[in-house]
């Protein structure tokens, strides 16, 4: 037992509202495209999880609250009663291996094409502006399309679909909900300058640009509870032609609102290239669990956590190629190498499910 001498930060359990963590090891929310045609998820993916409940929670990849919210192809839903008895599969097992598993409600709104959604779906945003952007189809990479703009019964009928998918979430086993507000989605969308150019209470101001989100989260903690919901961030990236004027001043907004509502866990991507610290940007306004996410290692992971810059700290590409992190940070053993061709290579086990653990003598 090693790492409880090398790593003993990431090894002490940890309460995020109502969860009890039996570890600070989260496994971050990655697409990893192999739901099927009509947005199902699979025995696969009930392995795939199952493999990984060593971590003290699962954020599950982004799954869309509706058909309208789809963006990417082979991307899992949770809207259809169907859905939601596949995923209870997926939650009965991670909770079979004393695990805990949070869903990632992800709308796309104006990211994605029409060769990835079902035939008579459409893209909404808060405005009529195409993401400077191309996505990746069947048929190749494709510009995504101007989108259209929401209407207040629009707006309306997201939020709702929110609060439906939340009890879904629950009915499907989950322990929790996280609100993907990051990588320029459709709650990124609303809260951005450049991509929200409306003149009514969703516009202008930050204030405004906020009430969307505000919606969501209230629609969202109605349902399961404050202890239960948390909230993806990454401010100041580019992604998906996410741009923002003031982006420092409009997230600090964000997160007086996350710490007003009293959510869970705030959920940071790190940036460094964006020149702000969304780490210490989240301390400053926000009291609640702080999840630190993108490239750390265990080393880093375990001393962050013990200077207080979070209190937790997930892990994407070394638990695609490692389905027994936390067991190989206790080990201080060394990390299987992740294949980059097989992240998004369809339906199958290959990059998947065949990573070896260290008891097969990887």
């Amino acid at each position: 037992m090693r790492c409880l001498l090398n790593y003993p930060k990431l090894f002490e359990p940890l309460q995020i509202g109502e969860l009890s963590l039996r570890n600070r090891i989260v496994m971050a929310p990655m697409t990893r495209s192999r739901a099927t045609d009509d947005d199902r998820v699979t025995e696969l993916h009930r392995l795939y999880y199952q493999q990984r409940a060593n971590a003290g929670l699962i954020v599950t990849e982004g799954v869309h609250p509706s058909a309208n919210g789809k963006g990417y192809n082979r991307t899992p839903g949770i809207y259809s009663a169907q859905q939601v008895d596949d995923w209870r599969v997926v939650t009965d097992a991670v909770h079979g291996e004393g695990g805990l598993i949070a869903c990632q409600l992800m709308h796309c709104g104006r990211v994605g094409h029409a060769d990835n959604k079902a035939t008579g779906t459409e893209f909404l945003a808060p405005s009529a502006i195409a993401a400077r952007a191309e996505i990746f189809t069947e048929a190749g990479m494709k510009p995504m399309p101007v989108p259209r703009a929401m209407t207040l019964e629009d707006i309306k009928t997201v939020v709702d679909e929110y609060r439906q998918a939340t009890e879904n979430c629950l009915a499907a086993g989950f322990d929790g909900v996280e609100l993907h507000a990051a990588s320029g989605y459709l709650p990124a969308q609303f809260l951005a300058s450049e991509s929200n150019l409306r003149d009514d209470e969703y516009g202008g101001s930050i204030e405004n640009r906020l009430r969307f989100i505000r919606e969501v989260l209230t629609a969202m903690i109605d349902v399961a509870g404050p202890g239960r919901v948390g909230l993806r961030i990454s401010p100041g990236n580019p992604y998906n032609d996410h741009v923002d004027a003031t982006p420092e001043d409009t997230y600090g907004a964000l997160l007086d609102l996350a710490d007003s509502l009293q959510l869970a866990w705030v959920h940071a991507i790190r940036m460094p290239s964006t020149g702000i610290d969304s780490l210490q940007l989240t301390r400053n306004h926000y009291r609640g669990v702080l999840i630190g996410s993108d490239s750390f290692d265990a080393a880093e992971a375990d001393s962050c956590i013990a200077n207080g810059s979070v209190d937790a700290v997930s892990f994407g590409r070394a638990y695609i190629a490692n389905p027994d992190l936390a067991q190989r940070f206790a080990a201080d053993a060394s990390l299987n190498k992740m294949d980059k061709k097989t992240i998004y290579a369809g339906t199958g086990a290959p990059g998947y499910t065949d990573y070896p653990t260290m008891d097969a003598g990887a």
